[in-house]
């Protein structure tokens, strides 16, 4: 079996989140990046996506410096296969569906200043 979760569980990076101090600023980041790279904005609740790729927090959300999405086909398999090598799961963190699978859940642990979350696809 392979050791490798991007082969294992299809795992690429879902979005690069960024914490702003307020919404303004949030918004201003966000619109950077659509003359940047001509990503269309989309304002949720707590962020502004810039499409998919680039989630500019309205607070200072999780992580240090922000935090990175990985999205996976498998996210019960892949939260055991990460568990199995000492990557804890924050339960707290854990946002679910309606059916009540999981949406995303987060490590405990930041990686230099990143806190890192699995997604699903």
């Amino acid at each position: 079996m392979s050791e490798n979760p991007v082969e294992l569980f299809d795992m690429h990076i879902a979005h690069v989140g960024i914490n702003a101090e307020n919404p303004e600023q949030a918004k201003r980041i966000a619109e950077r990046f659509s003359v940047l790279m001509g990503l269309p904005v989309n304002e949720v609740p707590v962020s502004f996506f810039s499409d998919t790729l680039v989630e500019t927090m309205k607070q200072n959300g999780r992580g240090t410096h922000g935090h990175i999405g990985f999205a996976v086909n498998d996210i019960v398999a892949a939260e055991k296969w990460f568990s199995d090598r000492g990557f804890e799961i924050n339960e707290e963190s854990r946002a679910l569906y309606e059916d009540g699978s999981t949406k995303l859940v987060y490590f405990k642990e930041e990686i230099g200043g990143f806190a890192i979350h699995l997604c699903r696809e």
